[in-house]
């Protein structure tokens, strides 16, 4: 018989490759690394090489380097600025506005503009509440404003007449244009305006609410100013044939005490006696207290003159009274006075009646 040899295979001395194959894993060939991946690989392997302060000195160098190019960056002449916009303006002069601008971003650049310095510069003009001032890369500035809204008109200590705003806030001149408020007004604190702002701010609130109360009612057509320089002892100047007439309200109710004024006011008028009065007094509740002028003829009496408080023209001294007792008494001695005066007035004409029958020649003779 024959033998047969049977060749084992070649996989390696072991016998590892019939294991392998017996488990089912195939060898693969090692993968390759790009190029970039191997640049990299090469890099770090290099950097690793190098000491510490090597390491810092690059970064140093590349800082300097960066810093170096904003610096030529920003002052180029690519970021000078070209346009300025201005948005929001009323009152507000466009032209001022970006006159402030160009002068402020004129050296540095758009990019290196100081944004809040101009802010706080552009909040500092009469007419400007809030301003917003942004980069428009590259060459743009853009500025939104918000005016100040005029409420109310103030007679200056030098006679001017100025608007404010809501913080007290005075702006520019009153123009011609305007339109005219009911009335102004007075005894605005014109001291520092950071040591007075709270205390004015508290005036012309007030000074709002009476405008909006006295012209519900319909009473502002006869006020000429309100003196709130005292805040306890508020103070009105009337208009019209009564711009001598000053009515004082004191700190509280001024829609009924001011009310009640004018009607007391309107009593006198009757009588004849509005001409002789200086003031009116209404700070005590439920009570009204005139004032007349001493030594000075009717047609003189709107002049500056000293007052008496005392002095009326009736016997009786004008004491404080009750501003509805006041009405009625006065009331009563005006009707009173009036049927006395045509009961005289038709005495007198019979009386004439009488003489020219006398002075007739007898016809009978």
């Amino acid at each position: 018989m024959r033998e047969q040899v049977i060749n084992h295979k070649v996989g390696n001395r072991s016998g590892l490759g019939s294991h392998r194959r017996s488990s089912g894993a195939t060898q693969r060939p090692m993968r390759r690394e790009t190029g970039g991946a191997a640049f990299v690989a090469r890099l770090r392997a290099v950097v690793g090489y190098v000491p510490a302060f090597l390491k810092l000195l690059l970064a140093i160098v590349a800082g300097a380097l960066i810093f170096a190019g904003y610096r030529v960056a920003a002052s180029a002449s690519f970021f000078q600025v070209r346009k300025v916009e201005v948005q929001g303006t009323s009152r507000v002069s466009s032209a001022e506005v970006q006159a402030l601008i160009r002068n402020e971003v004129a050296k540095t650049g758009v990019w290196k503009a100081d944004i809040k310095g101009m802010n706080a510069k552009l909040e500092q003009l009469p007419w400007i509440r809030t301003a917003v001032v942004s980069r428009v890369l590259p060459d743009g500035i853009r500025v939104r404003i918000t005016e100040r809204v005029p409420r109310a008109v103030v007679r200056t200590a030098s006679g001017r007449f100025r608007w404010v705003d809501d913080d007290a806030v005075v702006l520019g001149e009153m123009l011609p244009t305007d339109q005219i408020p009911s009335f102004f007004l007075r005894g605005l604190n014109e001291d520092e305006p950071d040591d007075t702002r709270a205390e004015n701010r508290e005036r012309v609130a007030k000074f709002l609410a009476m405008q909006q109360e006295w012209d519900a009612a319909g009473l502002s057509e006869r006020v000429s100013e309100v003196n709130l320089n005292d805040l306890k002892d508020v103070r009105v100047q009337l208009a019209g044939d009564d711009s001598h007439i000053e009515l004082r309200l004191g700190s509280q109710d001024f829609g009924k005490r001011l009310k009640e004024g004018l009607e007391v006011l309107d009593v006198q008028r009757q009588l004849g006696r509005s001409s002789q009065i200086s003031y009116i007094d209404l700070s005590r509740d439920k009570k009204a207290f005139v004032g007349h002028t001493i030594g000075i003829p009717a047609s003189e009496s709107a002049q500056p003159a000293t007052v008496n408080p005392e002095a009326t023209s009736e016997p009786a001294p004008a004491a404080v009274v009750s501003a509805s007792t006041q009405r009625e008494s006065a009331t009563t001695a005006a009707l009173r006075n009036a049927a006395n005066k045509l009961k005289q007035d038709r005495n007198d004409k019979s009386s004439d009646k009488k003489t020219d029958k006398s002075k007739k020649p007898d016809r009978h003779r």
